[in-house]
């Protein structure tokens, strides 16, 4: 197995499911997996675990790694007992935070039936956790001007509309949304500024 792992090697570290969760802003992630067996993901929803579950509250207030048998929290909802009911027998988490401006968390949680995970497979999927969270990062290359369009464009506003306010010509505006969606990786401009909305830049 080569050091960098890709999704497909994922499913078969963690044959009982994960669960990522990448970029989590003021109450949600940017981007999240969910691929825990379904009738524990319906079992933890309708219990609400998620407010007493020691994975979680581990995951929010620590970085690193640890397995759930180790989780030094109290399980008094037995969160833990119950999803190994479900065949997650074995987990492991991780947590990885930035200490930057966004100052934004990442957190998987990875499962098994048969065994604990080693400490190189934990290793590889903290560096795949580490890879994806940096590959989510907010772009810092955007210019004010490119901002700017794109607040417009949040807004509702059309290019005609956006031009005149700008004092600029519509071609400016074009060029400057055009390098707002190449920086973003976007297709079109209401996707760069959903996008840039949703790292906190507009």
């Amino acid at each position: 197995m080569s050091q960098l792992i890709g999704p497909d090697e994922i499913g078969q570290l963690a044959p009982s499911g994960y669960y990522v969760a990448l970029r989590i802003g003021f109450a949600f992630p940017m981007e999240e997996v969910n691929a825990f067996p379904s009738d524990w993901i319906s079992h933890y929803t309708k219990q609400r675990f998620m407010l007493f579950d020691p994975v979680v509250r581990w995951a929010y207030s620590n970085v690193g790694t640890v397995r759930w048998s180790e989780i030094p929290l109290d399980d008094p909802k037995r969160i833990i007992a119950q999803a190994q009911t479900f065949g997650m027998r074995y987990g492991v988490t991780i947590s990885v935070f930035d200490s930057g401006a966004d100052a934004q968390r990442s957190f998987a949680s990875f499962t098994r039936a048969d065994r604990e995970f080693t400490t190189l497979e934990t290793k590889l999927l903290h560096a795949y956790l580490m890879r994806r969270h940096g590959e989510t990062a907010p772009p810092t290359n955007l210019t004010k001007a490119e901002l700017e369009a794109l607040g417009m464009v949040k807004d509702g506003k059309r290019l005609k509309e956006i031009a005149f306010d700008l004092n600029v010509s519509e071609g400016a505006v074009k060029q400057r949304l055009k390098n707002a969606k190449l920086k973003l990786g976007a297709k079109t401009g209401t996707q760069a500024a959903a996008l840039a909305s949703q790292y906190g830049l507009i």
